[in-house]
C-alpha cells in the first residue's frame, strides 16, 4: 500500500521544489556584478566623479540641486576662542572644504582614497547669533538673526536649538559624505564643539531626473514652488541690500519637524490629497494635472465647495496677493531614526526642514504664522527643533575664505 502524501509534507515538498527552480533561474538569468568585456559602469562612476563648482559668488548648496545625503553640524564655540581664532578657523575650512569638493585631499588627511569621489559634493558654512557677539559685530548683526518666534504648536527641544556655527554638506555618495564630515569636524576641534547633527535623505536622482522635486516620508512632492530662475532666487534668496559682507548671502532657517507616519497611514489616499492641496501621484493641484500647473483656489466642485480645501497645507502657505515676498527656498531632507525607547509609536521620522531667503522675519515666520494657525498636517507634524543662521558670500579665490569681509579682511 502506497504511503499517503500529508498536505503538509505535499506542500513543503512544493515549496522547496518551486524554491530550488527559482533560485536556480536567478543563478542563470541574473547577470553578473562583475563587468564582463563589453559591460559599462559609466554611469556610477560618472555619478562618483560629478563635482558642484565651490568658488562663486555665492555659497553652492543653497540653490544646487539637492543631493541624496544631508549632514548638517551645529557648533558652539569653545571657551577663549577670539576673533582672530575664528579667522583661522575659517580659513582652514574653507582651504579644506574647496579641495574636497573638487575631490582632492585636504592638508592633514591621512586617506586620500576616501577623497576622490565627490558625487556632487557641496560644503556651505552659516554663522549663529552668537557668532557676532564673539567676533566683537553686535552692531553689525542683521535684525532677523535671532531665534524664531516659538508658534503656539512648537515643542521645541533645546538640544535641536541656536548655535553659534553651522555647516551643511550634501553628497550624492554617503561614503564621501561621512569622511568629508569627520574631517571638517576633527579640522575644527581646537576652535569649536559639536552641538547637534541632523542627518538626512533624498531619492537618489540621475542627470535624467535633474529638475525632478523631492519627496517626504508622507510620499509628498516637497518643494514645488520654490524659485527656480536667477531672478526668482534674486528675489526671494540672495540679500542684495545692506553691507558688503552681506551681499549676495542668505539667511538658512533650520526646523525640525516629527512626522506621524503612525497616524497618516490611517488615512486613505483622498484624505491625504486634501490635507495637501496636491496629487500625491505628480504633485499637481487638486485644479490641475500636472505638478506646476497653477492652483484654482477659486474653483468649486458640484457641490458648490472648494476643490482646495482652504485649510489645506498648499492653500495656507500660498503668499496672500498683497504680500507676494512671502516666498521662501525649500531644501529640506527626511529622517527616519529608530523609535524612541519606551514610545508606543511605531516610527520615529520626519524632516530636516531648511529653507533660505533673504530674511525669515517677512518670509518664513509670515508663512509659519498662517500654518500654526490653521493647516490640516498639524494633526500629524510637530516643530521640535529652530534654528537661524547668516549664510555669507561664497569664495572668489583659493586666499579667500568664509566671512573673510565681516571679519575685517578681504584678500
Amino acid at each position: 500500500m502506497a504511503k499517503q502524501l500529508s498536505r503538509r509534507a505535499f506542500l513543503t515538498a512544493s515549496t522547496t521544489t518551486v524554491a530550488a527552480g527559482t533560485l536556480a533561474a536567478c543563478a542563470s538569468e541574473q547577470p553578473s556584478r562583475q563587468p564582463g568585456p563589453g559591460t559599462s559602469i559609466s554611469p556610477i562612476r560618472v555619478l562618483h566623479e560629478e563635482k558642484v563648482e565651490f568658488f562663486g559668488t555665492h555659497q553652492a548648496g543653497v540653490v544646487t540641486p539637492a543631493q541624496a545625503n544631508l549632514n548638517l553640524i551645529a557648533f558652539t564655540v569653545r571657551a577663549g576662542v577670539d576673533k582672530a581664532g575664528i579667522r583661522r578657523l575659517l580659513r582652514l575650512w574653507t582651504a579644506d572644504a574647496s579641495r574636497l569638493c573638487a575631490g582632492q585631499t585636504p592638508l592633514g588627511d591621512l586617506e586620500p582614497e576616501l577623497t576622490d569621489t565627490p558625487a556632487n559634493l557641496t560644503i556651505t558654512c552659516g554663522f549663529g547669533p552668537r557668532l557676532f557677539d564673539i567676533i566683537g559685530a553686535q552692531d553689525q548683526r542683521p535684525d532677523w538673526l535671532a531665534p524664531i518666534k516659538q508658534y503656539s504648536r512648537d515643542k521645541l527641544d533645546p538640544k535641536w536649538g541656536e548655535a553659534d556655527l553651522v555647516v551643511q554638506l550634501c553628497c550624492d555618495d554617503p561614503l564621501m559624505l561621512a569622511h568629508a564630515t569627520r574631517h571638517m569636524v576633527r579640522a575644527g576641534a581646537d576652535y569649536v564643539a559639536t552641538k547637534w547633527v541632523q542627518r538626512g535623505f533624498l531619492h537618489a536622482y540621475g542627470a535624467k531626473d535633474e529638475g525632478q522635486t523631492p519627496r517626504n516620508l508622507f510620499g509628498q512632492v516637497d518643494g514645488t514652488v520654490n524659485p527656480r530662475t536667477p531672478e526668482e532666487q534674486l528675489d526671494q534668496v540672495w540679500i542684495d541690500e545692506g553691507p558688503d559682507w552681506a551681499r549676495n548671502g542668505s539667511c538658512m532657517v533650520v526646523r525640525r519637524i516629527a512626522m506621524n507616519l503612525d497616524t497618516w497611514e490611517i488615512l486613505d489616499r483622498e484624505s491625504r490629497e486634501v490635507s495637501m492641496g496636491r496629487k500625491l501621484s505628480n504633485g499637481a493641484p487638486l485644479t490641475g494635472d500636472e505638478e506646476f500647473d497653477q492652483a484654482d483656489f477659486a474653483k468649486t466642485d458640484s457641490f458648490g465647495l472648494p476643490v482646495i480645501d482652504p485649510m489645506s497645507h498648499m492653500a495656507r502657505s500660498h503668499p496672500p496677493a498683497d504680500h507676494p515676498e512671502q516666498r521662501i527656498l525649500r531644501r529640506a531632507y527626511n529622517y527616519d531614526l529608530p523609535p524612541e525607547p519606551g514610545s508606543e509609536q511605531l516610527s520615529n521620522s520626519g524632516l530636516v526642514f531648511i529653507c533660505f531667503q533673504k530674511n525669515p522675519k517677512l518670509q518664513f515666520e509670515a508663512i509659519q504664522q498662517r500654518l500654526d494657525e490653521g493647516d490640516r498636517l498639524n494633526q500629524w507634524i510637530t516643530h521640535i527643533g529652530s534654528a537661524v543662521f547668516f549664510i555669507p558670500p561664497g569664495v572668489q579665490s583659493e586666499s579667500d575664505y568664509w566671512g573673510a569681509e565681516l571679519l575685517g579682511e578681504h584678500q
